[in-house]
């Protein structure tokens, strides 16, 4: 007993010489409420970064301040207002008290986001999210204060994901902004906002949010430990995310829906999904996602039902069409020329005549032609891409076609293959499509239409096998739910969409109480 006592006095009496190495159970420096101590402990994180500044105050010769930011990060003005101006002019409390107190301090700021800590690792954190730390000689605890203020876009409109009909704001880099555009669509405390550190060295926030009492706490909580298992550097953007929490990475179907409208999110929280929101990032992700739910746009719920559901079945044909156009033109001219009216047979024979290329050569320089312009049209100005895309693509057919390297139906097949690869609301979905089509012009180019058959039975049979977070890729279809397919290939009216999708809103089924619709 006798030693362990000397070994307390002979630990208290170290930490009294060099209190800047008071370490925490968890082996973070501690503040030693000497100033110069743990000044330069914070100064040992931020050696040579040019934008870390200080100021440091003396209230009336009695109590020292260090205000510690990056420049960059911070408001000036409101630190001046809120912070220097307020400590200044007041406080007697401050000023009677022989010690400094953390709620005397407080008393005379002005912000209102005020937080304290007690350790350098704190300090530091706060630091780099553009938070404002006052350290206080003879404090053993820090203040961080909010006065963030960096450059951030406006709201604008979502480029990709444009409608006519609907809401025209669209989520920016600024995850604050974000969270606000879905609270403020949804008035409820049942919204949730949960966040959590993803990174390394980017430390970048990723809020999870749902619905409270209709979003499954087992899809929650999947998404809970999917996140907190990734261990990376950085995240520059959702991106990232995606490809880390999928169920099957090597799929080149989307499992994951990435959306730029706030109404999007919404919709989708009201049936019981889970939406993730990463800071530096205008795209959300939603989980569980569906093939049908990637096939539907936020458009389809703002306009009449009828007319929805018309476009929703021009949708699913040009999806066929994208996928296996080119390739049932190559079968056919290949292997099947019995299939087609002689008229159409001689037709095109007479434009195939002069083309030294087999149909498979033909439809490969056309397509891949066709992606490039797709690709430069992207990556130019935007003044000039999609005049340049448009014009490109009439330009070389035209003299394709007059030159006899493609036949001209060739050139009409490609052209509605293309615009047909442009109707779908993801682009996720459209990329996969887009691969996948190539795999249906070699398989046709070898098995004629027992190839396309073969490729389509091998899509669906990957389809059925696919899972987002546990819900199968083609409900509810597979397995069949004839009360959810209310709004699938059709969009019934408002009055009948009574009920949420099994697969995800199970937990609180009714959405819409029951009326009766005579006036």
């Amino acid at each position: 007993m006798r030693i362990l006592r000397r070994l307390k006095k002979l630990t208290a009496i170290i930490q009294e010489q060099n209190p800047a190495k008071i370490i925490d159970q968890d082996g973070n420096d501690r503040l030693s409420g000497f100033l110069q101590n743990d000044f330069s402990l914070v100064m040992q994180h931020f050696e040579g970064a040019s934008d870390f500044a200080y100021r440091e105050l003396t209230l009336k010769d009695k109590h020292v301040i260090t205000i510690l930011y990056l420049n960059g990060l911070v408001d000036i003005e409101r630190i001046e207002l809120n912070i220097i101006d307020p400590l200044l002019k007041h406080n007697e409390a401050l000023l009677k008290n022989p010690e400094p107190t953390i709620d005397n301090i407080k008393e005379g700021l002005s912000s209102a986001q005020v937080k304290h800590g007690e350790t350098i690792q704190e300090i530091v954190n706060h630091l780099l999210s553009g938070d404002t730390v006052l350290l206080i000689d003879g404090l053993k605890q820090s203040i961080f204060i909010s006065e963030q203020s960096w450059e951030k876009r406006s709201i604008e409109e979502p480029i990709s994901e444009a409608v006519v009909l609907g809401p025209r704001e669209g989520f920016t880099e600024d995850i604050q902004t974000n969270t606000s555009m879905i609270r403020r669509r949804l008035k409820t405390t049942k919204l949730k906002f949960e966040s959590i550190k993803i990174g390394n060295l980017s430390k970048t926030e990723v809020v999870i949010t749902y619905l409270d009492g209709i979003a499954q706490n087992s899809i929650i909580e999947e998404v809970h430990r999917r996140l907190n298992q990734i261990n990376i550097d950085a995240i520059e953007d959702s991106g990232y995310i995606v490809e880390l929490i999928e169920d099957h990475p090597y799929s080149v179907f989307p499992q994951i829906l990435q959306t730029e409208r706030p109404d999007r999110v919404v919709g989708n929280l009201l049936e019981g999904r889970v939406g993730i929101i990463v800071e530096n990032s205008p795209f959300a992700l939603i989980v569980p996602a569906t093939f049908f739910q990637m096939m539907s746009s936020p458009e389809d719920y703002y306009g009449r039902y009828i007319i929805t559901t018309f476009i929703r079945f021009i949708r699913y044909l040009f999806l066929l069409v994208a996928l296996m156009f080119p390739a049932i033109y190559i079968a056919v001219t290949t292997f099947h020329q019995e299939l087609l009216p002689t008229n159409l047979l001689f037709s095109v024979a007479a434009s195939r005549e002069t083309v030294p290329f087999p149909a498979v050569v033909e439809a490969l320089l056309m397509e891949i032609t066709f992606e490039a312009l797709r690709e430069a049209g992207l990556r130019l100005p935007r003044p000039i891409g999609s005049t340049v895309s448009i014009v490109g693509a009439l330009v070389i057919g035209q003299a394709a076609v007059e030159a006899g390297i493609v036949s001209a139906p060739l050139v009409i097949v490609v052209s509605t293959t293309g615009i047909a690869s442009f109707m779908f609301p993801s682009y996720a979905l459209t990329g996969a499509i887009r691969l996948l089509r190539f795999l249906m012009i070699f398989l046709a180019a070898t098995l004629g239409f027992y190839g396309i058959l073969l490729g389509v039975f091998f899509i669906l049979v990957h389809l059925v096998q696919l899972r987002s977070f546990g819900v199968p890729y083609l409900a509810p279809i597979a397995p069949f739910n004839f009360n959810n397919l209310k709004d699938v290939f059709i969009r019934a009216p408002w009055w009948k969409l009574n009920e949420r999708p099994e697969q995800t809103g199970k937990r609180n089924l009714k959405r819409l109480g029951l009326r009766n619709r005579k006036y």
